[in-house]
């Protein structure tokens, strides 16, 4: 197995991800979806629908914008209690994003099983 498989392993095992058909769940009670594709892949694949409320957050700047102590937090970054739902398009990166916001006291945070991918075939974002 490879550095980074084994890598990804160790950041899954500490996360509870969240299936496409739970992100609705989610959303619902709360929790921000926090798109981490770059624009060239937003681009090629569709963007979330607005009505989701999915910050677009790229990848390089993920933990200054998440951190509630940081001087380049985000609004939403009010404490450790936020629930962030981390979305790349096929689930990989955004498990070891997800993973990195765990690193900074948001225990809450996690990803999507098959990432926008996974969305686009539920259904899910077509639904709201």
């Amino acid at each position: 197995m490879s550095r980074i498989d084994q890598i990804l392993d160790s950041s899954r095992a500490r996360l509870r991800r969240l299936a496409a058909h739970e992100v609705p769940a989610a959303l619902d009670r709360g929790a921000l979806m926090v798109d981490i594709r770059p624009q060239a892949q937003r681009t090629r694949e569709g963007e979330v629908p607005e009505a989701l409320n999915a910050l677009v957050i790229e990848r390089n700047v993920l933990e200054w914008r998440c951190d509630p102590t940081s001087d380049a937090r985000l609004p939403q970054a009010v404490g450790d209690d936020v629930e962030w739902v981390i979305l790349c398009s096929q689930g990989y990166t955004s498990s070891l994003a997800a993973a990195a916001l765990q690193d900074l006291g948001l225990h809450r945070a996690t990803d999507v099983v098959g990432g926008y991918q996974a969305l686009v075939a539920a259904g899910i974002l077509a639904e709201r």
